[in-house]
């Protein structure tokens, strides 16, 4: 058996390349979609906040709370993560054992 015509290898090369530049033109295309939902949002987020101007600050008041609450649970996520290691530290191994398996 002959190996296939140098031709149609080049063909066939062709096509895998218009195949592979068509999937990455797909993926750019909807990049730059979700990028221009994002720029329409920021827009219109923008619109809004200088259309009135009690509600920037309002969500400053809401960010400011939401990292407030997000510290403290974070904070209170660590001392209990602490309370349960130095709790299973200081318990004999068996009795560790034989807690998980209760």
């Amino acid at each position: 058996m002959a190996d296939s015509d140098p031709g149609e290898r080049n063909y066939e090369n062709m096509l895998k390349m218009l195949s592979d530049l068509n999937k990455d033109l797909e993926k750019l295309l909807e990049e730059m979609e979700k990028i221009s939902v994002q720029a329409t949002w920021m827009a219109y987020d923008m619109v809004v906040m200088r259309t009135n101007p009690t509600l920037a600050e309002s969500m400053r008041r809401l960010e400011d709370a939401f990292l407030n609450c997000k510290e403290e649970v974070e904070k209170n996520w660590q001392e209990l993560l602490d309370e349960t290691k130095r709790a299973q530290e200081a318990r004999p191994p068996h009795t560790a054992r034989a807690a998980l398996a209760e």
